[in-house]
């Protein structure tokens, strides 16, 4: 009895050996090889030792201590093991987050830049804090305050903008009213009534004035010629012409100097036409006094072309007498 006791205590003993041995080296094979990480969070939101890690999206660890930091009481560290296969870069931030809504919270690291030198064992990985639900209702708190003030602000504006638009209606409705647009509408109607009667008239001095500049530019074609058998006869004249040259010159460079006022005046007056000048009467009257002078001009030249040259009519020449 005593050696079947022994002998089944001994396989007893080596199965549980066994069986630990086993337990380890699975253990230890589905684990892999972990390094150790720390963070710092302001706000942990009931993180728990044995949570996830997760890398890009991929489990890689678990959470190992959650605790206030020994150092700085305001901030929590949490310690974590991750696979060591794990590319953590000095680009690479750990934050609070959480797979789905009701799952929870992990800590979630991004992969950061392929560039970025790796974290060594035992190094700290930055962080990015996340807004509790405290913070969050505060801000909205603070935004529906702001948001009644700048309603009670709008509000008023409205109110303001509604009373200066109904009284610009109220201005537009008197200033169309029946009297005005009655108003209105006689006198588009004398306006069409005086445009239709001065239509004809307007023509007909536009023709006239035409006419006139026509028979300027005739007569300005006319003289031109006399003009340059003038200047032949001064260079070629006596003494005597000499000596009235200057004279005969400052008449005709007046004379010239008329013609010219008189085509800038009967251009002007074109112009005037064209835009329906309300002063047409008083344009017409110098028109007539320009033409008349031009007339005057004209006769004088026609019955006195002497004058041109010599300011007194020649003498009579006599009969020489034969001896």
């Amino acid at each position: 009895m005593k050696t079947e006791a022994i002998v089944g205590a001994f396989v007893i003993a080596c199965a549980t050996i066994f069986l630990a041995t086993v337990y380890h080296v699975s253990n230890a094979q589905i684990k892999g090889a972990r390094t150790p990480y720390r963070t710092y969070l302001r706000y942990a939101g009931g993180l728990e030792e044995g949570a996830d890690v997760l890398f890009g999206g991929i489990k890689v660890g678990q959470v190992t201590a959650v605790r206030p930091d020994p150092q700085d009481p305001t901030r929590i560290e949490i310690l974590m093991d991750v696979r060591q296969s794990t590319p953590l870069n000095a680009k690479s931030v750990a934050k609070l987050g959480s797979v789905t809504v009701i799952t929870s919270p992990v800590i979630s690291i991004s992969m950061g830049s392929n560039d970025a030198p790796r974290l060594p064992p035992n190094s700290e990985i930055p962080s990015l804090e996340t807004i509790s639900l405290d913070d969050t209702f505060r801000k909205v708190a603070v935004l529906a305050d702001s948001a009644q003030t700048l309603l009670e602000a709008v509000h008023a504006d409205v109110n303001e903008v509604t009373g200066d638009a109904r009284l610009l209606t109220a201005n537009l409705n008197g200033l169309t009213g029946k009297p005005n647009q009655q108003h209105i509408s006689e006198i588009l109607t004398n306006a069409d009534a005086m445009v239709t009667r001065m239509s004809p008239k307007l023509d007909r001095i536009s023709d006239q004035l035409v006419k006139l500049t026509e028979d300027a530019n005739g007569l300005m074609a006319k003289m031109g010629p006399a003009v340059d058998n003038v200047n032949a006869t001064v260079s070629n004249a006596n003494q005597t012409i000499t000596a009235v040259r200057d004279p005969l010159q400052t008449d005709l460079a007046e004379a010239q100097k008329t013609l010219d006022q008189a085509r800038s005046m009967i251009a002007d007056l074109q112009a005037a036409m064209r835009a329906k000048d309300q002063n047409i009467t008083d344009t017409l009257e110098n028109v007539r006094t320009a033409t008349d002078n031009l007339n005057d001009l004209t006769e004088s030249v026609k019955e006195r072309p002497w004058s041109l040259i010599r300011i007194k009519q020649p003498k009579d020449r006599k009969v020489p007498q034969n001896p």
